[in-house]
């Protein structure tokens, strides 16, 4: 089976475009999804989590109040690094589980992993090829800043934690335009698919 690195960065529309990826057939593998499950409370990330940023972190419910825990870390970025060493390796570890489960299931066909991280942690020399979502940068400030009402300034410090758009481009294999046409997108979705699936 073939593995797809799937990545853009913060409000590019990575779900969207993974949506679609599925829709056609392909395996989903979600880093997202990963992460929400491995700080679930009282696992060891979950633990390790509270005991580096305090409780003050946390809902009533002892679940981790993820808006908390971001105005945390893409204010500092030493708290940030703290982070990802607790959660990546984790997630990397989850991620592989997964493949292997795919590819004993599946003869043939495409996985997608949708990492936004993919490229910064690195990742994305172990995929087979690497698709990139792309946005202009005044698009994918207006998206992040309703997403997760946020203020510009406060949008801008997350989007320049991430290494930018145009540099995550220079190691595509295929890049998505998502500042186009739900209708357009879908078709480059399909069009890469096709191209994809030749090579499986």
């Amino acid at each position: 089976m073939l593995l797809i690195g799937l990545t853009g960065g913060i409000a590019s529309g990575k779900t969207v475009v993974s949506k679609m990826f599925v829709k056609l057939g392909a395996h989903l593998i979600d880093a997202d999804v990963i992460a929400r499950n491995i700080v679930k409370p009282f696992t060891p990330a979950w633990k390790e989590i509270v005991s580096a940023f305090g409780r003050s972190i946390l809902y009533e419910k002892k679940e981790i109040n993820r808006e908390v825990l971001g105005g945390i870390i893409f204010n500092n970025l030493e708290k940030r690094r703290q982070l990802e060493a607790i959660t990546h390796p984790r997630i990397i570890d989850e991620e592989n589980q997964q493949v292997i489960a795919l590819r004993e299931k599946y003869n043939s066909g495409i996985i997608i992993i949708d990492a936004a991280l993919l490229i910064e942690a690195g990742r994305y020399d172990r995929m087979d090829k690497l698709v990139v979502v792309y946005t202009d940068r005044k698009t994918q400030l207006k998206r992040l800043m309703a997403r997760d009402n946020l203020n510009k300034a406060e949008a801008q410090k997350r989007l320049d934690s991430q290494m930018s758009l145009d540099e995550k481009v220079k190691l595509a294999d295929f890049v998505i335009d998502n500042s186009k046409s739900l209708g357009e997108v879908e078709n480059q979705v399909a069009d890469i698919y096709s191209s994809l699936m030749k090579t499986a």
